[in-house]
């Protein structure tokens, strides 16, 4: 055993000199492998940040919900040059209450929403007024980092509260603590109860984007007696029109008790809202099936990103053993030499093996370091997230390897087949 270790040790020394004497022609058959490897693990970080940023933003939608959203329908033929309408549509009590009497919803939480100025002394800036029931931090997983939600007693009290997003406290309150304070929306005042945490906008899941960290959270009980079932109207044109819209609830967020009963329970929830309204003022979002369609578009987007960045490991194999056959025909006396002293064909294939695995690691090796800086570059200059996974340089490191195991064997065979005397007489 002690001798095949310090035989395997010589060959590695050998190989390693070898390289050593021609640098520059090892650094450029290395190129290959070590930009394959750094493509490698770059596009498969940047594809896993891009698919992890989806499917959180889907999960913050909770992935047991189903939300039903009111759609403004087009106006009727012939209204459309009007600047003035009022719109009745969207989603109703009966709606409601047929779809909470599925048995396999476990919460339903309703919302009103509207866009609305939002002033604290002589600062101001929009928001969406948001009323809801106690509920919605729940069903929405808010969290709540200061003071907190209005409770039951709040609701049935019809307090006049409100909880701030993020974005409306820097807004507002940049240096002062918000809790306690006296907020004006419109002609009403509210009091200042809670701040809920920082969460990112959801796009790309069906809906618009939604930057919810400029809400304004208050009880539905509060909203209807201060705001109504009225929106106010829509600015075109650069000046503000008297367009209004009459809606009973902007959305329904549906928890759904059990995983397994999202798909059917979404199927039921449509057919009711079919059989309640006479046109298609609603839409509805599963957030399961878009996280399962998240998914699945990132494995194929793995596959489709590993194939190509593959392709640069296939041509840096092909240079390593272009380069290694090149090396057979320069050394060709040194191997009549090797054969005629008593080296068999076995070491000579060692020899030429291990000086071609010996570049492809180095190679990989270089091609690892590489691809790690490149998912932080693009994180600090582009602000995208990356995500580096252990099995993507595993792999990547692997193959390179392999690749020099399997381009290596030509050259090695050809290498030690050659005619011990027909090499001592090469010049």
């Amino acid at each position: 055993m002690r001798f095949n270790i310090l035989h395997i040790i010589r060959i590695f020394r050998a190989g390693w000199k070898n390289i050593y004497l021609h640098k520059l022609r090892s650094l450029l058959t290395m190129l290959g492998i070590v930009f394959g490897v750094a493509s490698v693990i770059a596009m498969l970080a940047i594809g896993e940040g891009a698919s992890f940023e989806a499917r959180e933003k889907i999960k913050e939608l909770g992935s047991n919900n189903i939300i039903v959203r009111a759609v403004k329908p087009p106006p009727a033929p012939g209204t459309e040059q009007q600047t003035t309408f009022l719109a009745a549509y969207g989603i109703n009590p009966l709606d409601l209450r047929r779809i909470k009497s599925i048995p396999s919803v476990e919460q339903i939480v309703p919302t009103w929403e509207d866009k609305r100025d939002v002033w604290y002394l002589d600062k101001s800036t929009s928001a969406r007024l948001v009323g809801t029931y106690p509920g919605y931090p729940g069903v929405m997983n808010l969290i709540v980092v200061k003071g907190r939600f209005f409770n039951q007693v709040d609701y049935e009290m019809i307090k006049p509260y409100a909880v701030l997003g993020s974005s409306i406290k820097n807004k507002l309150f940049p240096l002062e603590e918000p809790i306690g304070k006296t907020i004006r929306i419109g002609l009403n005042y509210f009091t200042v109860i809670g701040v809920v945490s920082e969460r990112a906008i959801v796009s790309g899941t069906g809906f618009e984007a939604e930057d919810i960290n400029f809400d304004v959270y208050m009880p539905l009980t509060t909203q209807r007696i201060y705001y109504g079932e009225y929106t106010s109207g829509e600015r075109r044109g650069g000046r503000m029109s008297i367009d209004r819209s009459w809606v009973k609830y902007h959305r329904l967020i549906i928890k759904v008790a059990e995983t397994e009963q999202i798909i059917t329970t979404a199927a039921i929830t449509e057919d009711i809202l079919r059989a309640n309204h006479k046109q298609q003022d609603y839409e509805i979002l599963v957030p399961l099936q878009l996280l399962k369609q998240a998914e699945h578009t990132k494995k194929i987007f793995n596959i489709v990103l590993g194939a190509i960045a593959a392709i640069s490991l296939v041509v840096g194999g092909i240079g390593i053993m272009n380069i290694m056959l090149a090396t057979v025909t320069e050394r060709t006396r040194e191997i009549g030499i090797r054969r005629a002293l008593g080296a068999k064909r076995k070491d000579i294939i060692s020899q030429f093996l291990i000086e071609a695995v010996i570049l492809s690691s180095i190679g990989g090796f270089i091609g690892v370091l590489l691809g790690m800086a490149i998912p932080n570059i693009v994180t600090k200059f582009a602000s995208m997230i990356t995500i580096i996974t252990y099995w993507s340089i595993l792999v990547s490191f692997g193959i390179s390897v392999a690749i020099g195991i399997t381009f290596g064997i030509y050259p090695a065979r050809k290498a030690a087949y050659l005619d011990p005397i027909e090499a001592l007489r090469y010049e």
